[in-house]
């Protein structure tokens, strides 16, 4: 089967089985998106909703940060892990926004990753949840479904991006990436995977290698 024609098969179980697949941050902002993205590496969504429940009540817009010191903001964000590297990026981009962007989040990728603390990732969720356009967000959970369903072979993400951009049509880039999320964090999990709910064990290489080893 081509890759292309796998990844229909793919993507139409995925839509089956996550119909509410979506950005799990909560933010009422594309700056309160950023913010919380930046908080969310190597951090559950769930923690960093709990962070940002509080520290969006008392600091929300890229002028509130911009004055900080890391002390001042270290008691809300200190259980995210990596607090002073997060904390230190959050202070000098909001500082940037005020003093280059007009305080508003750039929507062009270029410019996103311009800013402390963004990479490819972030700038690429910034893109497809804040503005709705088509990017491709590969995190632990897609770049992991991925290689396990055979799309990608990709040494690093950005390979696996490109991959999965080659075969997935950009119309669907945003779903797509979305599915794979809460496929990987709810049943493709890194340990212990649930393949007895899965819709796709017909076409996992993953699943296929197991019952391989099984026989």
């Amino acid at each position: 089967m081509k890759t292309k024609d796998k990844a229909v098969i793919i993507y139409n179980n995925l839509a089956i089985m996550h119909p509410q697949a979506r950005c799990e941050l909560n933010f009422t902002s594309s700056f309160e998106l950023l913010v919380a993205v930046i908080l969310s590496a190597q951090c559950t969504d769930k923690r960093v909703n709990i962070i940002t429940d509080k520290l969006f009540k008392v600091y929300n817009k890229p002028s509130d940060f911009a004055v900080l010191e890391l002390e001042e903001i270290k008691k809300y964000i200190y259980s995210c892990g990596f607090y002073q590297n997060k904390g230190n990026n959050i202070i000098a981009t909001s500082k940037m926004l005020v003093e280059n962007y007009n305080s508003e989040v750039p929507t062009d990728f270029e410019e996103l990753v311009k800013l402390p603390g963004v990479g490819r990732k972030t700038a690429s969720v910034m893109l497809s949840v804040a503005f709705n356009k088509p990017a491709m967000p590969v995190d632990t959970h897609v770049n992991r479904v991925s290689k396990r369903l055979g799309l990608s072979k990709g040494k690093n993400v950005d390979i696996v991006e490109e991959d999965l951009k080659r075969i997935i049509p950009i119309e669907k880039w945003n779903n797509f990436h979305h599915y794979m999320i809460f496929q990987g964090r709810y049943i493709c999990k890194s340990q212990n995977p649930m393949c007895n709910k899965c819709l796709l064990t017909d076409v996992c290489k993953y699943y296929k290698d197991i019952e391989g080893e099984k026989k």
